[in-house]
């Protein structure tokens, strides 16, 4: 019996997990559509960001896929409507031609700025209580 009650325990806390993590990407998607972006798009820029990907800086689009837990594919069209947009851009490792990069444009670096505060404004609210 204390093994199904146990199981039970650790299914509630999973749900309510996944529960506050639905809720808050809601959340974040609801304040960042103004702006054209949603909690995902935010989430590469924030990942680009946090790694310097500055002039001349990238990140392997392979070590975004870990970070932002998306797919390859659907990584890869994200990225594809952040290119289109100015946001990011891509190019290919000279070192390794399978390899591709992709770094935040200027304009990618100064919207991240703009819509920081929002996101983490969320986050405190939803998480902190």
């Amino acid at each position: 019996m204390a093994v199904k009650a146990a199981g039970t325990r650790l299914e509630e806390r999973w749900r309510d997990i996944l529960s506050v993590h639905a809720r808050t990407m809601c959340e974040i998607d609801r304040v960042l559509h103004p702006h054209g972006l949603g909690a995902s798009d935010f989430e590469v820029l924030d990942v680009l960001a946090s790694t310097g990907s500055g002039k001349g800086h990238g990140c392997r689009v392979q070590s975004l896929v870990g970070r932002v837990h998306l797919s390859q594919s659907a990584l890869s069209r994200l990225l594809g409507r952040l290119e289109k947009d100015g946001l990011v851009v891509r190019s290919v490792c000279a070192e390794d031609r399978r390899g591709v990069y992709v770094a935040l444009t200027d304009r990618g670096r100064r919207l991240h700025g703009e819509v920081l505060p929002l996101q983490r404004q969320v986050l405190e609210r939803m998480l902190d209580g």
